[in-house]
């Protein structure tokens, strides 16, 4: 096994600790009670561990305020919009192997013929996925991710997340992307090659466009909030159920709901 880090830190070992915590999570989740349950309109919240999930929801902001918010005002200012725009594209292109499985996994075989044109087209002419020329095309970029399927499969969220550096989620999505993030060929090619270092870097990648992706909304939330907490976690569900909708709709051919993807 490929170690990741000096002190012997291995994907396994990575693996190990992530099934051992969601298992911990799901099963204490079955000693909470109905007040665990926070009504948001239309959705049903369930956040047993508020007390913990709002201490590393302050960890993370102190985190944002003194380590990556500086860092992306930085990457903003070095980068003009067309730059980043760029990134973007291409890891949303580096996706498209992980996204397709899900497609084909949610039954969405339009979904699916989207995607491997999109990565055909973007590939080639688009140099590398540089360029979304199938999206200027009208073939749009749909993310799809384990959590999504496991949603379109009827798998509930479970209890609301909140881990420090990586913020809010849930026990369902943040499985899905330890399966995504397992099973992406490229981790797989990577690791026979003995490169785990380019995965981990393109992981950081993913990290830091989704951040710089939404720090606007972020600083909106944390500015005009009574309580922001509250508002993140209110945010995340409307978001996520939005693109459940969208991913059940396109299976069973209902109307489509509106794009919520935000481009910044």
């Amino acid at each position: 096994m490929t170690n990741i880090t000096g002190n012997g830190l291995s994907w396994a070992a990575l693996r190990k600790f992530a099934l051992v915590l969601c298992s911990g999570v799901a099963l204490s989740a079955c000693a909470t009670n109905e007040k665990s349950y926070v009504d948001d309109g239309h959705l049903q919240i369930y956040d047993p561990y508020e007390g913990y999930n709002r201490m590393m929801f302050s960890f993370n902001t102190k985190f944002d305020d003194v380590i990556l918010n500086p860092a992306i005002k930085g990457y903003r200012f070095v980068a003009p919009h067309p730059v980043r725009k760029g990134v973007r594209n291409f890891l949303r292109n580096v996706k498209s192997p992980v996204i397709l499985a899900n497609q084909l996994l949610q039954g969405d075989l339009d979904g699916a013929k989207n995607c491997v044109l999109r990565a055909a087209i973007n590939t080639t002419v688009g140099l590398g996925g540089l360029i979304d020329l199938a999206g200027y095309n009208g073939i749009e970029y749909e993310g799809e991710d384990f959590g999504q399927t496991l949603a379109v499969w009827g798998v509930p969220h479970g209890p609301y997340l909140v881990v420090p550096f990586l913020g809010p989620s849930s026990i369902r999505d943040y499985s899905g992307y330890f399966v995504d993030t397992t099973a992406d060929p490229l981790h797989w090619y990577l690791r026979n090659i003995d490169r785990d270092e380019i995965y981990l870097a393109k992981l950081g990648a993913d990290y830091f466009d989704i951040r710089e992706s939404v720090y606007d909304t972020l600083k909106d939330i944390r500015q005009n909030s009574l309580d922001p907490y509250a508002a993140t976690r209110s945010i995340y569900y409307q978001s996520r159920q939005a693109l459940v909708d969208d991913a059940r709709n396109d299976t069973f051919g209902s109307p489509a709901i509106p794009d919520y993807d935000d481009d910044y």
